[in-house]
């Protein structure tokens, strides 16, 4: 099935989901349940809201909050409005947030009121209140409105519902006349990297690429109508507002947001909302695994677990399938730059396959693995990850420099992941070029050091990093979070590795945390790690 044939855009997705699910269950927020009607109903008064306060085709378009219903009827508003959505990660400071809006050129801005016992407005009135600009954040001139998706707002901002009553006198024609003016090819989102190598870049995609890829998605997942799927991953990330909002929309699954993760509260939305999708990193399944109170849980209804990271244990995998008996355990490998996916496992592959790759290339997309020179390596061999085909990005928003730096002239994304293909097309990703370190003349992946770390029974999770070492230039420093009521000491890890690894990929160094620094995307935060090791 191609998605962007079929629906042609995502405010035509909404359309026909709405006619296609109507009764449905579509989203599930504590006590509030909205049905695929009444969630059209509302993203069509968002949309007309847009169009009364004089959002134009192409505008930039943000929203700055968790994952919550206002989120998604916000954000589909806005694109239904032919606006670009720039979704902001919640994780950003006040400063953080201010440099995206400006560099995206945001108009228009949703922003959650407090969250994790932060006031967002107040963050962002001390990162952008002064300024030559005359509207609500004179830092940013160019942002004509905030509204707060809460029922109070400071006196120059909007609340959720004034904003929303300013549309009401705006025909249902012209609503329906700005959706259909939406074409594939017009630019749906502007997804920012994570930016945990460096600043975050802002990733152009088509509705056309997001229909398409994630008509793929749902597809190879088999994600299937009624469905619960309980979107723990961040709607500013691809995994969550594409795999998670889109994907459903197309298969009429019901969408349960969670704005915070902790495994309490997924446990309980698991049980009682009878949650059969659970997509994540695989910290989260792990965690689920390994509470203590899970047997008092009833966890019958999950059924499909899609999650992906270049450590996936081998153990995770079948501890899911055998333990909650989960029929469908997937990996996949994505980036930003190519919509949120390149490789998947297809339903029925063997756990080592799952555990051990990130599946074959999706439909239409051309994967190689290349070193240095360019020059592609057989299979086996360690190298750079190319990828070409219909989901690649055009460029990095208004970085042109960036953009030649990763898109070759015959329409190849450099990934900067390493990579290995087996013959059958099975992708592993190693690690990051950046992340690579060399010991006494080897190259040393991370990501296979943690992999093979994660294999010791008492180690819950770990990562590895370089260090600067006088005999051998590098070695590797290990962080590892132990199990619960574990005793492993650094000298145990130190041994065990040297019995189950190659010597040079042995950390000489071994310090226990009681968790690893991650971002909002599950996606360890390497640098922080770096600069604790710089620190001693």
């Amino acid at each position: 099935m191609r998605g962007d044939l079929e629906w042609g855009s995502v405010p035509g997705l909404v359309r026909a989901a709405r006619r296609r699910f109507g009764d449905r269950e579509a989203v599930v927020e504590g006590r509030v349940r909205v049905t695929y009607d009444e969630l059209g109903a509302r993203v069509e008064r968002a949309t007309a809201a847009c169009l009364a306060y004089g959002v134009r085709p192409g505008d930039r378009v943000a929203v700055w909050a968790p994952n919550t219903l206002d989120w998604i009827v916000s954000a589909l508003g806005a694109v239904g409005a032919g606006a670009v959505l720039v979704p902001l990660n919640t994780r950003f400071k006040g400063a953080e947030a201010a440099d995206v809006l400006r560099r995206s050129r945001t108009r228009l801005l949703f922003v959650t009121g407090t969250f994790l016992g932060t006031s967002y407005v107040a963050s962002l009135r001390r990162a952008a209140g002064d300024g030559p600009g005359s509207g609500p954040l004179p830092g940013l001139p160019g942002l004509e409105e905030v509204v707060v998706l809460a029922d109070d707002a400071p006196a120059d901002f909007r609340t959720w519902k004034e904003f929303l009553a300013g549309g009401d006198g705006v025909p249902d024609t012209d609503v329906r006349a700005r959706e259909r003016a939406v074409t594939g090819s017009c630019p749906s989102d502007v997804v920012h990297t994570s930016g945990t190598t460096g600043h975050p870049k802002g990733v152009v995609t088509t509705h056309a690429q997001t229909l398409r890829c994630y008509a793929v998605w749902s597809d190879l997942a088999g994600l299937r109508a009624g469905d619960r799927y309980l979107i723990v991953n961040p709607f500013f990330h691809t995994f969550g507002y594409k795999a998670g909002v889109i994907a459903c929309l197309m298969r009429g699954a019901t969408m349960i947001p969670q704005p915070v993760f902790t495994a309490d509260t997924v446990l309980a939305h698991v049980a009682a909302e009878r949650v059969s999708v659970l997509p994540g990193p695989p910290t989260l399944h792990q965690s689920l695994l390994d509470h203590p109170a899970r047997d008092s849980y009833d966890l019958s209804a999950l059924r499909l677990v899609v999650t992906g990271a270049a450590t996936v244990p081998l153990r995770l995998v079948e501890r899911l399938r055998s333990e909650l008996r989960v029929a469908t355990v997937l990996t996949a490998y994505g980036l930003s730059e190519a919509s949120g996916i390149v490789t998947m496992c297809r339903r029925g592959d063997p756990a080592e396959v799952v555990a051990a790759t990130s599946g074959r290339a999706i439909p239409d997309t051309e994967v190689k693995v290349v070193n240095p020179a360019g020059a592609t390596l057989p299979p086996g061999t360690p190298g750079e990850i190319l990828v070409r085909g219909h989901h690649v990005m055009s460029g990095y928003d208004g970085d042109p420099a960036a953009t030649r730096e990763v898109l070759t002239p015959d329409g190849w994304l450099r990934t900067g992941d390493v990579g290995v293909l087996d013959p059958a097309g099975n992708l592993t990703v190693t690690d990051r070029i950046k992340d690579m370190f060399v010991v006494g003349g080897f190259n040393a992946y991370p990501a296979e050091i943690e992999r093979l770390l994660t294999g010791h029974p008492d180690v819950a999770d770990a990562a590895v990093v370089g260090v600067p070492d006088t005999r051998l230039g590098e070695v590797g420093k290990a962080y590892v979070v132990r199990r619960p009521g574990a005793t492993l000491t650094a000298d145990d890890v130190i041994a065990w590795a040297r019995r189950e690894m190659a010597n040079y990929k042995v950390p000489r160094q071994v310090a226990f945390v009681p968790e690893l620094p991650r971002n909002a995307s599950g996606k360890v935060l390497k640098r922080e790690l770096r600069r604790g090791a710089a620190r001693g």
